[in-house]
């Protein structure tokens, strides 16, 4: 079994890590941030002091990181690594995260001249969803390199699809996550709603969350994070979200496609970082509206 090495090990790395070491997988790992390294030594991993000692002893690198330049820095770690005369290059390197296109374009070409792969996969679910086998992982780019890295993301769920070239991966992210941002605020208005009208909104999530016709996985984790007005835990923080609205929207303006559903939601997430909800749970959007309607913050968890 190759030996993964993950560069950020925050809720969804960190995930991916206890999921590899459980199907017996040898993990190395980096943060910038010392809590999480300290997590995966408690679950059996072994974290290391630099993305390019990481680099120099992993078979294949996940990478899971908050920004375009975070990724900056992690390629320009692995390519340096590759120059090295003891430290052998790697073929793979699996990028898991929900960035602007171009960016992962550069890093692929920069890599490439690296002698490494790298597959645009990014992931569609959070690492509550994971453990439930709920995850999508949209694979794109060299299709052999696709094959090598297949039964290492099938660890994670067996719903990865192969959806071609490098750069389409983030595309059909990008839908998902769309649709994401209008169904988490559509659940947050009708769970305000059924509070405004006197209903106990839990009664409303056991109604309709399973429903055919009008339930979702969206309603069901988020709602149930609403109903309880508990959002810590994150399972995707607001402020994170923040990154990918923008990435989504960028990209829309870039082919002048109206998205007009999803830029009414873009003001009520931005009122949740000015509630000082950053670090909390998106379905803390609820609380948005709550305020709007009068029924705001009382008795909130964060």
């Amino acid at each position: 079994m190759p030996v993964i090495g993950i560069v950020g090990l925050g809720i969804m790395g960190g995930a991916m890590a206890e999921a590899l070491l459980a199907a017996g997988y040898k993990v190395v790992g980096y943060d910038v941030l010392a809590e999480p390294r300290r997590r995966l030594k408690k679950a059996g991993g072994k974290p290391l002091r630099s993305i390019t000692a990481v680099t120099g002893n992993a078979d294949i690198l996940i990478l899971s990181l908050p920004s375009t330049a975070a990724l900056r820095d992690a390629v320009d770690e692995i390519v340096a690594a590759a120059r090295r005369p003891r430290t052998a290059s790697r073929s793979v390197v699996i990028e898991t995260s929900t960035l602007p296109i171009a960016d992962k374009e550069q890093a692929m070409r920069r890599l490439k001249r690296a002698g490494h792969a790298l597959l645009d996969c990014p992931i569609s679910g959070t690492a509550v969803r994971m453990k439930e086998g709920a995850w999508t992982i949209f694979a794109s780019g060299l299709e052999a390199a696709f094959r090598r890295a297949q039964p290492v993301l099938n660890v994670f769920t067996r719903n990865v699809p192969y959806v071609g070239v490098f750069g389409n991966g983030s595309r059909m992210k990008f839908l998902a996550n769309h649709l994401v941002a209008i169904y988490n605020v559509a659940t947050a208005e009708s769970i305000t709603l059924a509070r405004k009208m006197g209903l106990d909104p839990q009664k409303v999530l056991e109604l309709f969350g399973d429903s055919p016709v009008i339930g979702n996985g969206v309603f069901r984790l988020r709602g149930a994070l609403m109903a309880a007005r508990k959002y810590s835990p994150p399972t995707m923080k607001v402020e994170v979200w923040q990154k990918d609205m923008q990435v989504i929207g960028d990209m829309a303006k870039s082919l002048a496609c109206p998205t007009p559903l999803f830029t009414a939601c873009v003001p009520i997430y931005n009122s949740a970082m000015a509630l000082h909800l950053g670090q909390s749970d998106t379905a803390s959007v609820c609380e948005v509206l709550g305020t709007m309607a009068g029924i705001g913050r009382t008795g909130t968890k964060h």
